[in-house]
C-alpha cells in the first residue's frame, strides 16, 4: 500500500478479508459473506474498488451489470452476470468514519458512472440502506420504490439515468 493522498484503487483478491471486516463494522446485521464479495470481484472486477486513506483501507465499492427489474437479494450469490443485463447495479459503497466527508462517495459515483458508460448502460440502480437515501438523492438518484426485505426495514430502491 502506498501512503499518498486518499484514493480509490482497483480491488484485489487479497483485499477481501479487509472488505469483510469493514462490512461487518459498517453494516452489522446487513453484512454479507466474504464469498459473495469474492464472486462480485471475479464476475465484474472493473466495478470493484478499495478506498485508502494514509495507506489503510477505509472503504469499498462493488458495482456490476444486472437486471433493473430484479435486483439481487442481499447476501445472495449471483452465479453469473445476465447476458441481458440492462443497468449497472451499485451493490455497495461503504466508507469507514474516517473516510466520510472526504469526497470519496462522489468519486465512487464517478467511477461507477464511467463503468456504466463504458459498458453501454443507461442507468445505475441501487438499494439505499440505513438512511443513505438522502445521500444518494443529493447525488441525483431518484426513489423508485421499496426494496426487497433482505435489505432491512426502510431500504429504498433508487435509480440514476446516465448521460454521456
Amino acid at each position: 500500500m502506498t501512503h499518498g493522498a486518499p484514493a480509490w484503487r482497483p480491488m484485489r483478491q487479497d483485499d477481501l478479508p479487509l472488505v469483510k471486516a469493514m462490512s461487518d463494522a459498517i453494516h452489522g446485521v446487513l453484512t454479507e459473506a466474504q464469498a459473495v464479495y469474492a464472486e462480485k470481484l471475479a464476475l465484474h472486477p472493473s466495478g470493484c474498488f478499495l478506498f485508502e486513506v494514509q495507506g489503510e483501507a477505509a472503504g469499498y465499492l462493488f458495482a456490476h451489470p444486472w437486471l433493473a427489474a430484479q435486483p439481487p437479494k442481499l447476501d445472495d450469490m449471483l452465479d453469473a452476470i445476465p447476458v441481458d443485463a440492462d443497468c449497472l447495479y451499485l451493490h455497495d459503497l461503504a466508507l469507514m468514519p474516517e473516510a466520510r466527508g472526504s469526497g470519496a462517495g462522489r468519486a465512487a459515483l464517478a467511477i461507477v458512472r464511467a463503468d456504466a458508460m463504458r459498458i453501454g448502460m443507461s442507468e445505475i440502480r441501487l438499494i439505499a440502506v440505513g438512511g443513505a437515501d438522502s445521500f444518494w438523492r443529493a447525488l441525483g438518484f431518484a426513489d423508485i420504490g421499496a426494496a426487497d426485505p433482505s435489505y432491512g426495514t426502510g431500504a429504498c430502491a433508487m435509480q440514476l439515468k446516465v448521460v454521456a
